[in-house]
């Protein structure tokens, strides 16, 4: 055998023996989103009417290009987009209405469901429209995070048109636990459509299957569904989001102290809305006397009009949190507590709680238990008995390890 030809086969062998092993130590392979699998679901919608339920998070693969313009390269006859909270950019405030528009790129008509037009592009004349509707948009894995709740109205929408739903499924940043009371569907709202916990740990494939076999929507339950999984995806896997899903989660430190954080949206207590660190920090002018740290609240894209804008706010820095910790703590009440404590202490906590913070835990004992003087722990005891009930009925839903 030639020398050349010993030394390249020699060296093959070499690489083939050392890459996988490199590739080992250099961690796990890369996440395969739903929406990468193109095989799968383009001959799904072939020669079919499509509407795509999406925003700024829909981006595919490595080259990050846009999962509609993907569709209309590929030919696909997409014939209108259904947008979510924040919008189809994701600019939008919290809460603020957003209006219908086109896209400027493929003149798509787009179709708010957080809107003034929300009820009727759920009725006939939008449903007319398409005949499979394809969801690809980046969820937290919250129950007070409003995508999926667009979501199970679409569902509901979908089966009484007969439509079927695909959904390119996406990882769930906080779908490595599960923790929170379950909610008390007296308590239903916009930020809370079905009895799950708070951190339900499940990708949005996963709970629509569950919504569907539970029986929790109010008529799709006989959804025509298929979910196109992920590859290389568990729920031990920490998933780093390549855009930021809405406006006031820019970063992981902020989508990892969600669940924490969000509650004091319930409270007359900032939580870092209209600052450079939302959902990383929490204050109130009147908790000078327990801190030093301080952040005033301004108007800035995302947050328009922040409570407590313009007030010195005095709380803590949760930014530089490592997130081993936060994943340690999971979802804590240590945070609210600490403040309704520390304005207690100094007889200023009449009123502080709002009815929205009842809403956002789906359990009206969370704050009367604050309110008797409980600690988190006797708090948590609460709710850990119907946490392994709901996972045990959500295993059969499960799509991934």
């Amino acid at each position: 055998m030639p020398t050349r030809l010993l030394t390249f086969l020699r060296l093959l062998t070499f690489l083939l023996l050392i890459v996988p092993a490199f590739s080992h130590l250099c961690g796990a392979k890369r996440v395969i989103t739903g929406d990468e699998r193109t095989e799968l679901y383009l001959p799904l919608i072939s020669g079919k009417r499509v509407a795509l339920f999406s925003n700024q998070t829909g981006l595919v693969g490595l080259e990050q290009k846009h999962v509609l313009d993907l569709l209309v390269e590929n030919r696909a006859n997409v014939v209108a987009v259904f947008s979510p909270e924040h919008g189809f950019r994701g600019k939008a405030d919290a809460g603020a209405l957003v209006a219908d528009e086109v896209d400027k790129q493929t003149g798509i008509p787009i179709l708010s469901l957080y809107g003034q037009n929300r009820k009727k592009h759920l009725g006939e004349e939008a449903m007319s429209r398409f005949d499979v509707l394809l969801v690809d948009i980046q969820d937290v894995g919250l129950r007070y995070y409003t995508y999926y709740v667009t979501m199970c109205h679409l569902m509901d929408a979908c089966t009484r048109y007969g439509h079927e739903v695909i959904i390119l499924d996406r990882p769930n940043p906080n779908g490595h636990y599960v923790d929170g009371p379950i909610l008390d569907m007296k308590l239903r709202s916009g930020v809370g459509h079905l009895p799950i916990p708070v951190v339900h740990g499940m990708t949005l494939g996963e709970l629509a299957q569950m919504a569907i076999g539970e029986r929790w929507l109010n008529e799709g339950n006989a959804c025509k569904l298929t979910v196109i999984p992920c590859l290389n995806y568990t729920h031990k896997t920490h998933y780093e989001l390549p855009v930021a899903p809405s406006p006031n989660l820019p970063n992981m430190q902020s989508i990892y102290l969600y669940p924490s954080l969000c509650p004091f949206e319930g409270t007359v207590v900032s939580m870092g809305r209209g600052t450079d660190k939302p959902f990383q920090q929490y204050g109130h002018p009147s908790m000078q006397a327990c801190h030093t740290y301080a952040f005033t609240p301004q108007s800035t894209p995302g947050a328009s009009s922040p409570i407590l804008m313009g007030q010195t706010c005095y709380g803590e820095d949760l930014s530089a949190i490592p997130y081993k910790k936060i994943w340690k703590r999971q979802m804590s009440l240590a945070y609210v507590i600490e403040a309704y404590r520390c304005l207690q202490k100094q007889g200023k906590a009449d009123g502080f709680f709002t009815p929205f913070f009842d809403k956002l835990l789906g359990q009206t004992y969370v704050r009367e238990m604050i309110e008797q003087g409980c600690s988190e722990a006797q708090i948590r005891a609460r709710w850990k008995d119907e946490l392994k009930a709901f996972k045990r009925q959500r295993k059969k839903y499960l799509l991934y390890k």
